[in-house]
């Protein structure tokens, strides 16, 4: 058995960088921290799929609670209700606000358009949104109509989209957002009021 003399260190008689090439070796065998390391390299990744995930599946959530609301809301106008109601504009979207409690900021981003038209046929229906594609704050109309009459509601929101990019790239308004619009057409029953 050979014995280490800590004097021939200091001597230099042990080869030079035989104590740098045993730490390498040593280094390269070592094995702790790669699970650290693997992590690292994959987390970016993950966290972004798993946040556009959940971003996709809060706007086509978002997308279908406005589509009922919609719905169930212009039920009032096809029975009659809201015109024998007097229902303003206001009052027709506090209505449908009222089924989109938590999701929704409806006071400044919720749009309702009402419109009346003499056949289906006629019916043409555009975004209403500006030069800039962003989605317009005025000109809706509320025209519910009277019995037998075709109504068109539509209502608009701009959604924000948190994750953006990565493939998940699904929006169309000029600001980053996702336009919802959410449309229901109908005959008026034939109510006499």
């Amino acid at each position: 058995m050979r014995s280490h003399n800590p004097a021939a260190d200091v001597a230099g008689t042990r080869p030079a960088g035989a104590g740098m090439s045993g730490a390498v070796r040593r280094l390269a065998r070592d094995e702790r921290g790669a699970t650290a390391v693997e992590f690292s390299l994959v987390a970016v990744p993950f966290f972004a799929l798993i946040f556009a995930i959940f971003n996709t599946a809060f706007a086509i959530f978002a997308a279908n609670t406005l589509e009922t609301a919609v719905a169930d809301t212009a039920r009032l106008i096809r029975t009659g209700q809201a015109q024998n109601a007097g229902l303003s504009a206001d009052t027709f979207k506090s209505k449908v606000c009222a089924q989109l409690v938590y999701m929704f900021n409806c006071d400044s981003g919720l749009h309702i358009d009402v419109e009346t038209y003499p056949s289906f046929g006629s019916i043409s229906l555009t975004l209403p949104l500006d030069a800039n594609k962003n989605l317009k704050t005025n000109g809706y109309a509320f025209t519910p109509g009277h019995g037998g009459d075709i109504v068109v509601v539509r209502a608009f929101y701009a959604w924000p989209i948190i994750v953006n990019g990565l493939g998940n790239n699904f929006t169309n308004l000029g600001n980053g957002d996702l336009l919802l619009a959410a449309t229901a057409a109908f005959r008026n029953e034939p109510f006499s009021w």
